[in-house]
């Protein structure tokens, strides 16, 4: 009944309402955004390092994982040392470097990933098959490598290492059969990758001593003893950076320190802008109708009757704004998402946007208790007007 009686007052006035709804939907459609924006790019960064089990990153002394080209020496010897640990139930080694090929009249430049097929965590196999454990020859290519060289399904193809800058003049080379195509996880946008066992990439990349990785994934057996493990593992390997993925994604968040103030900002401006416009909007209609309330309040009608009666007005027009900023915010988020996720260098698996459920149930009902609570000074005023003097200044 409520709701019936809010709904005819704002058809009264319907440019105005018009206005004042677009007005929220815009207030709306900021707040979603800012709350996928600041858990988006920690939930998709850590959902990108657990999509295949790994919790445990091993990297070289005072690096991350990829953050620059130093590699970890003797990687065989560490692999096989950490295959003996009962606690760990996988581990994969991982080298990048570059490597090049030859197509047509152009020399390309890859990122030539090294995996061991017994514990790899970096790609998905999408077509083919995934390489077989021994499997020197066998060569997995992005779809977008595929597409730019022109590979297929059983094709003999050849790459090239240790390439002379200058004479572009390559000092190794090495023929592989295509067996599969497979998306990698740290890729950009623009990147063209392979991937093969990871002594043949190491016979392509640029070390003084062969047996090198970028990095070492573990997996443990139980997700809780991944910090112990952690913890063990820092101590035991001294030259080692041992990080968990939790670790990870604390030193990630420290570097969205921007984007996470911004969004507390905008976030904060949203919901002053859907006060204003509620306020400023129920306030108009009461001082407009007040022989109106007057009259229903000499007729019997209480005053928390007339304060519920302003507070669905203001809940009505926020949950109107609301449902349709749902899906301008939508809209926006992900034309902004393909903005930023166009950087070079950015991971394609890394999103800005993220729609989190129970972020977004909580903002969703914060945005309309404070919408509904902007009415609480119109309602102030319709329920304290003095019955026969506002009656009388109507009449006049």
């Amino acid at each position: 009944m409520r709701l019936a009686w809010a709904f005819r007052q704002l058809r009264r006035h319907s440019l105005r309402t018009g206005l004042a709804v677009s007005g929220i939907a815009v207030a709306a459609a900021l707040l979603l955004d800012m709350v996928m924006l600041s858990g988006g790019m920690e939930s998709s960064f850590e959902h990108m390092l657990l999509s295949r089990g790994f919790q445990i990153r091993l990297a070289p002394k005072g690096t991350l994982p990829f953050d620059t080209e130093a590699t970890l020496g003797d990687a065989r010897e560490l692999v096989a040392r950490l295959r003996l640990d009962p606690a760990i139930a996988a581990v994969g080694p991982v080298l990048a470097t570059s490597v090049y090929a030859r197509v047509r009249d152009s020399l390309l430049t890859l990122v030539g990933y090294g995996v061991d097929p017994l514990g790899q965590g970096i790609y998905q196999v999408t077509a083919g098959r995934d390489l077989a454990r021994g499997d020197s020859l066998g060569l997995l290519v992005s779809r977008r490598t595929a597409a730019r060289t022109g590979w297929r399904l059983g094709d003999t193809v050849t790459l090239l290492g240790r390439l002379d800058p200058q004479a572009a003049v390559a000092a190794v080379t090495r023929r592989f059969i295509v067996r599969g195509e497979a998306d990698w996880l740290y890729d950009s946008r623009d990147d063209l990758s392979v991937g093969a066992a990871i002594e043949s990439i190491q016979g392509l990349g640029r070390f003084p001593a062969g047996d090198r990785a970028s990095l070492v994934m573990v997996k443990v057996r139980d997700d809780r003893a991944v910090d112990s493990v952690a913890r063990r593992l820092a101590a035991g390997l001294p030259r080692v950076e041992v990080h968990s993925v939790a670790q990870l994604v604390r030193q990630f968040r420290t570097r969205l320190t921007y984007f996470r103030q911004l969004s507390v900002i905008l976030s904060t401006i949203s919901l002053l802008v859907a006060v204003l416009l509620v306020g400023t909007i129920l306030t108009i209609t009461v001082n407009e109708r007040l022989g109106e309330i007057a009259a229903l309040r000499a007729i019997g009608v209480s005053r928390p009757h007339v304060v519920a009666q302003v507070l669905a007005e203001g809940g009505l027009l926020t949950l109107s704004g609301a449902v349709l900023g749902l899906g301008l915010g939508l809209v926006t988020a992900r034309y902004l998402d393909a903005i930023l996720t166009s950087f070079p260098g950015l991971p394609t698996a890394i999103r800005f946007f993220v729609a989190q459920p129970v972020a977004l149930a909580r903002a969703g009902m914060t945005f309309l208790l404070t919408g509904t609570m902007a009415g609480t000074y119109p309602a102030w005023l319709a329920a304290r007007a003095p019955i026969a003097t506002t009656l009388r200044a109507e009449a006049e």
